[in-house]
């Protein structure tokens, strides 16, 4: 996977309160965006989820084992989504991985302009039913997951998970 740096993602203003010659917050240690770049073939799975796991670590982000099953979870999910559904006109996907102060947001963009919907569990058929199971993962930790397309005619999905105090 190619690497493309860290970039600052957006930080939010001091709180109603805060003084007005106040700057934003010092951002934590851990918070940025950092952004992957992989061809769509099934190596990258792996390497995907091996690439977060290592970020994770890295950076010191303050995250539970239980979170980082989940966010490994998708990761895992949406690019496999994209290695079988979108590779075809995307040969190439992304993976960027945001980091805030109380939250860590996964997405995977292609640019396929198809867009998933989660399928609802059909029992007789395997497969199928991936984005069900990132959306369920995300809402079981209290978080969200979207489907948005891009500029480029692409889509991003993406999902964002509370980081909740490691005890």
């Amino acid at each position: 996977m190619d690497g493309h740096g860290r970039g600052q993602g957006a930080r939010p203003e001091g709180g109603a309160g805060a003084p007005l010659s106040a700057g934003p917050p010092d951002p934590l240690p851990y918070e940025g965006v950092w952004r992957f770049t992989a061809p769509a073939v099934d190596a990258s799975v792996p390497q995907a989820r091996h690439a977060v796991r290592d970020l994770l670590l890295r950076q010191g982000v303050p995250v539970s084992d239980d979170l980082v099953h989940g966010l490994l979870l998708i990761v895992s999910e949406l690019v496999t989504n994209a290695v079988r559904h979108a590779a075809l006109l995307s040969p190439m996907l992304a993976v960027e991985v945001a980091v805030g102060a109380e939250w860590v947001r996964v997405s995977v963009e292609d640019n396929h302009p198809y867009r998933p919907t989660a399928l609802e569990a059909d029992h007789g058929r395997t497969g199928g039913r991936g984005l069900l199971l990132v959306r369920e993962v995300a809402r079981e930790a209290g978080g969200v997951c979207d489907v948005e397309h891009t500029t480029s005619g692409g889509k991003v999905i993406w999902a964002a998970l509370p980081l909740k105090p490691v005890r």
